[in-house]
């Protein structure tokens, strides 16, 4: 290999590397040879941070001098269900500050669960000369104000995106600072966004957009504005409605069933915030080319989903409230052959009885008749060992499953008993299955399975599950591709974390709250391991005050080679080799 390495020239070796988009394999490439290394370094233009403390943004430069994309996430994923404290971190500001004396010829920066300032945004829009894409997933801490800065000064920007992210929406006139000359926008996402924006100013900058491909507007765009502002972009390949009801009018239901009928390119639609039922058909003559349908904020009840769903034959992603029911999964069973992904969402998740008839027998259903189905998150009531057996022998070919059963603890339904046996039927069967999220009542038995038929996967998240220290150890010895694990309200405690404690260097992250770790197995976990940094995070006050045996609230582990992070908060502590007892 190494012979074969010398043979090319760096200039031909640089072109064939940059056809290899995937990041494990450009990391692999570097491991091949010192020449390689270099010459990849220096031609890698893209970056994947999945941790933003796990290396330091001069790093990062320093190791990839010519990078035009970066991708950095934040906060652990358990921030999303208010896990994480208000003020724990995941700030940008070092990293935009870094990379804007070092990156002049930065066009993409993609941050998810992240705090970004007003400052950082204005900082972005003055030094990339080049900017052209700007994502913000679940990220906080910026107004209006800097995303307007963004807007008058980015003059090659192509994305948009602010998904699901909290902005403080001090105006929406910030639309009119896109200049009249500009022209190069292919995708905009402000969905998020509670306040009114500039319709005038959106319907300038849409009509002088040709390229412009997704469009994703907010719940306070009324839908008799919807057909002018579909006029202006025809083009459309992916479109969020903004409120999806009005007085009926039938003028207002022909201009909008025109303004559909003129996208011929739409295939994916979303946002439809307080449907009329009434106006739904309007969507009718673009259906059969929709690939991708989101209703996750429609209240359509099941009848009228079922009229819509049966219309979209070539579906392959779906995400929709529980009003579906059973009658309308059996529907999309009958419907949609092609479907990959099944996201079902409960309409409301803290009452005590069920408001809807959405059973196993949906889910079932659907594994029966959608062939190519890959991935599911199903939200429900009741589930059986019975019913996860059949779903798993049905689609083997699963890659990512989430059931979320509402109830903690929840027995099979018909049995009583744990779930153990449909959760290890589905790690046995499914045997691609990178991704699970556990729920109902299941004992250390359920570990087992995973540990010993979960060998791809790599993000495994558990609540109020397993009986003593002996599941998670299953899990931690047996699953050798784990990236990720997530764990709350688990008897899990310090003999399984720090037997295994060589596991977690090979992970990204590891979470638990509310388990039985206690203070002093953490510090011994931190003088152990130095490569890693082992947060406790405990808003009780400092954990030293109690005894080494008591529990702390959280904790979370992950694997850095920049050290401990400086932003820590007050409830916040790393434990460090010079603060922790002895091993001997």
């Amino acid at each position: 290999m190494k012979r074969m390495a010398c043979s090319f020239p760096e200039e031909v070796l640089e072109h064939v590397f940059s056809f290899i988009q995937c990041d494990k394999d450009r990391n692999a490439i570097s491991l091949v040879c010192k020449s390689w290394y270099e010459i990849e370094r220096w031609c890698r233009r893209k970056v994947f941070v999945g941790n933003c403390y796990a290396v330091s943004p001069m790093m990062v430069i320093k190791r990839f001098p010519e990078v035009r994309s970066i991708v950095l996430k934040g906060k652990p994923h358990f921030a999303d269900f208010n896990l994480v404290p208000d003020g724990w971190g995941g700030y940008v500001c070092p990293w935009i500050a870094a990379m804007s004396r070092s990156f002049p010829w930065l066009e993409e920066i993609r941050l998810k669960r992240m705090v970004i300032t007003d400052e950082s945004l204005e900082l972005i829009a003055k030094s990339f000369k080049n900017f052209k894409v700007l994502v913000l997933t679940s990220c906080e801490g910026f107004t209006t104000d800097g995303l307007a800065a963004i807007a008058a000064n980015c003059r090659n920007l192509r994305e948009l995106d602010l998904q699901e992210s909290e902005v403080e929406d001090l105006s929406g006139h910030w639309l009119s600072h896109f200049p009249d000359s500009y022209t190069s926008l292919v995708s905009l996402n402000i969905s998020c966004l509670t306040n009114e924006v500039s319709l005038s100013a959106l319907e300038r900058l849409l009509g002088r957009c040709p390229n412009l491909q997704t469009l994703r507007l907010n719940r306070a765009v009324p839908l008799d504005r919807l057909p002018n502002l579909l006029s202006r972009c025809p083009q459309l390949v992916e479109l969020g409605t903004g409120v999806y009801s009005t007085e009926m009018r039938p003028e207002v239901f022909s201009n909008l069933a025109a303004a559909f009928s003129g996208c011929k390119q739409l295939k994916s639609l979303s946002g439809f915030w307080d449907v009329l039922p009434s106006y739904l058909p309007a969507v009718y003559p673009i259906c059969s080319r929709l690939t991708s349908l989101n209703l996750s904020y429609a209240t359509i009840q099941s009848s009228d989903l079922v009229k819509l769903i049966s219309q979209c034959p070539n579906l392959m992603r779906l995400w929709v409230l529980d009003y579906i029911e059973d009658a309308g999964l059996d529907v999309l069973a009958a419907s949609c052959k092609d479907l990959r992904e099944l996201r079902v969402f409960p309409s409301d998740p803290f009452g005590l009885e069920p408001n809807v008839a959405l059973t196993e027998r949906g889910l079932v259903c659907v594994s029966e008749g959608c062939p190519k189905l890959q991935s599911v998150l199903y939200f429900c009531r009741q589930m059986s060992n019975a019913a996860l057996n059949t779903i798993a022998q049905n689609r083997p070919n699963l890659t990512r499953f989430r059931l979320c059963i509402i109830e903690p603890r929840t027995p099979d339904y018909l049995t009583h008993q744990p779930l153990d046996s449909g959760f290890g039927a589905i790690v046995e069967h499914c045997k691609g299955l990178r991704r699970l999220s556990l729920s109902g009542l299941l004992t250390d038995r359920v570990f087992e399975y995973i540990g010993t038929y979960g060998k791809k996967l790599e993000m495994l998240s558990v609540a109020f599950a397993g009986d003593s220290d002996l599941g998670l150890h299953h899990v931690l010895s047996g699953c050798e591709n784990l990236r990720k694990l997530e764990i709350r309200d688990c008897p899990f405690g310090d003999k399984a974390l720090l037997a295994n404690a060589a596991k977690l260097e090979t992970m990204r992250s590891l979470w638990m709250s509310t388990c039985s770790v206690s203070y002093g197995a953490c510090k011994l976990l931190g003088q152990k391991m130095p490569r890693l940094n082992v947060e406790v995070i405990d808003e009780r006050g400092p954990p030293d005050s109690r005894p080494d045996s008591c529990p702390v609230e959280k904790l979370y582990i992950y694997r850095t080679v920049a050290g401990p992070r400086l932003d820590m908060p007050g409830f916040v502590w790393t434990m460090e080799d010079d603060s922790s007892p002895s091993l001997e």
